[in-house]
C-alpha cells in the first residue's frame, strides 16, 4: 500500500500538529548546536540557549509560517509532478530551510545575544553555510521524519476506526 499521502497534513489542525513536532524538536536540538559551536561547549553556554528557547521558538514559527509560500514557489519551480514523494519531501525541506536559515541566522544571533546589533551582518556568509547544514540534517533526518511517522499513525488509526 502506497502510504506516502498518509505522511502529509490533510488539514489544518494535522499541519498545526506537524509545525509543532517538527519546530519543538528542531529548535532544542539546532539552537543549542549553533548557540554552543558560538559561544563553546560548556554547562553554563548550554544553560544560556535553553533560557532563550522560548523566543528562539516563537520566531521560528513565525518565519516558517512566512516563508512556506516562497518555499513553496522556489519547490514546485525545481520538482516536476513525476518525481518521487522522497524527491518531493526532500527538496521541500531543502527550500524551507534554505529561507529560514537564512533569516534566521540573523535573528536567532539577536535572540541568543538578546541585542540587535551588526556582528551578524559581518559574520553572514561564514555562518549561515554551517547554519543551513545543520539545519537541513536536522530537519531531513530527525525532524520531519518523526512528524511524518506521527501524522502516519494518525491517519492510519482514523482509517482503522
Amino acid at each position: 500500500m502506497k502510504d506516502f499521502y498518509l505522511k502529509l497534513p490533510q488539514n489544518r489542525n494535522e499541519f498545526v500538529l506537524f509545525l509543532l513536532i517538527v519546530s519543538i524538536i528542531s529548535v532544542n536540538i539546532i539552537a543549542p548546536i549553533i548557540g554552543m559551536l558560538e559561544t563553546g561547549f560548556t554547562i553554563q553556554h548550554y544553560k544560556q540557549v535553553l533560557a532563550v528557547i522560548p523566543e528562539m521558538w516563537l520566531s521560528i514559527i513565525i518565519v516558517v509560517l512566512l516563508a512556506s509560500k516562497p518555499a513553496s514557489f522556489l519547490k514546485e519551480s525545481i520538482v516536476s509532478e513525476k518525481d518521487s514523494f522522497n524527491t518531493q519531501i526532500t527538496i521541500n525541506i531543502l527550500c524551507n530551510v534554505l529561507i529560514v536559515s537564512a533569516v534566521m541566522t540573523m535573528i536567532g544571533t539577536w535572540i541568543g545575544q538578546q541585542q540587535v546589533f551588526t556582528l551578524p551582518l559581518h559574520t553572514y556568509f561564514n555562518n549561515w553555510p554551517r547554519n543551513f547544514a545543520i539545519a537541513f540534517v536536522v530537519e531531513a533526518l530527525i525532524a520531519q521524519p518523526i512528524a511524518r511517522q506521527v501524522l502516519l499513525y494518525h491517519h492510519l488509526k482514523a482509517i482503522k476506526n
